[in-house]
């Protein structure tokens, strides 16, 4: 492929990936690898190591299947946070040692704001607001007074850490939201009409806030007094799904905006998106997911919003390229709006220098 393009690197957590964008801003599919426990949750310093021995033959990967020049490229973006240290790091000294080689820009990304960006170019979304549920996070955002804003988020876990930890429990590996998704369908398509009667489950709101570890000790409980395994996924789905829905409703309605916008491992789940564009539907907005391979971790976001990054002049220095595994989205100035938020006193402009 002729043209310049930029590399995208992710590496937050379980998934090591290589992406890439062309100056065209089409986004070109990631070359991926997932590490699978298989006991327990993910250890850092092993998915660290899975992805130090995959970085060389992912990159290849990427370079031979998309016939991409390495001579024409002109930038490297990667995650600089938030994720799990031992991984971030690996992700910034490929980065570094391919910039250092290539003499092109480095460019230290969001991982969050990723996710909004890749959607609102593959959805064609222009100012939505991103319900962002993933196995680390789970965040309502969106853009507010020239920033991107966290409206409302987790208190204690992810929902996909909560959907992993339960099937992991019930003897279902990592990763177990697809499993869960599947036992909900059985059960719905067992009965000819589903009740919650008998699988309530705490509700998982808390003002613009959400907790999902009442709820999932809550469902694990159910199980342990003989409800079958697929009636408390079915039921799990909808208290976890119809409170991140909820919460997602009153930052359409706070913000005044009329897209929303799915993002992150879980938005994978038909449910979830049926849910999504129900609401959307009643509140006569709309709602867009992108396609899977874009809602999980992938190196191509990484990219698009490096390029949008490199596009405005930001570029990161050397020195200020360590990772931050704590990195917060409200502290991410937005990029290349068309038009002013409609709460925005300002229109989203990057900083004059980097």
């Amino acid at each position: 492929m002729g043209g310049g393009w930029v590399l995208g690197i992710e590496s937050t957590a379980h998934t090591f990936s290589f992406g890439a964008v062309t100056e065209d801003m089409e986004p070109i599919p990631s070359s991926s690898s997932i590490i699978r426990p298989t006991e327990g949750g993910i250890h850092p310093r092993e998915a660290a190591d899975h992805h130090s021995d995959n970085a060389s033959l992912l990159l290849q990967g990427l370079l031979s299947s998309n016939s991409l020049s390495m001579n024409n490229l002109v930038g490297v973006a990667y995650s600089q946070g938030p994720g799990l240290g031992p991984c971030l790091r690996v992700g910034a000294s490929v980065a570094r040692a391919i910039a250092t080689a290539r003499n092109v820009p480095l460019i230290g990304v969001n991982h969050c704001v990723a996710h909004i960006e890749i959607g609102r170019t593959v959805c064609g979304c222009d100012d939505p607001v991103l319900l962002y549920v993933s196995g680390g996070n789970t965040q309502v955002i969106t853009r507010l007074d020239g920033r991107y804003r966290v409206l409302g988020e987790t208190m204690d876990i992810g929902i996909g850490n909560m959907l992993d930890k339960f099937a992991r429990h019930h003897g279902y590996p990592f990763p177990g939201g697809p499993e869960i998704e599947k036992a909900a369908l059985r059960y719905r398509q067992s009965v000819e009409l589903p009740s919650i009667d008998g699988l309530e489950l705490p509700y998982a709101v808390q003002g613009m806030d959400l907790a999902f570890s009442g709820l999932l000790n809550a469902a694990d409980t159910l199980v342990e007094k003989g409800a079958s395994f697929d009636s408390v996924c079915w039921s799990l789905q909808e208290h976890a799904f119809a409170a991140s829905i909820e919460v997602a409703e009153r930052a359409l309605a706070h913000s005044g905006k009329k897209e929303v916008l799915l993002g992150g491992g879980v938005a994978c789940n038909n449910r979830l998106r049926e849910m999504s564009t129900r609401m959307a539907y009643e509140r006569e907005s709309t709602s867009h997911a992108p396609p899977r391979m874009y809602c999980i971790d992938n190196g191509t976001m990484i990219g698009l919003l490096g390029y949008i990054e490199l596009k405005t002049g930001r570029k990161t220095p050397f020195e200020s390229s360590g990772i931050d595994q704590y990195m917060r989205t409200d502290d991410t100035i937005c990029l290349l709006y068309t038009s002013p938020s409609p709460r925005d006193g300002l229109l989203c402009r990057m900083p004059s220098s980097a």
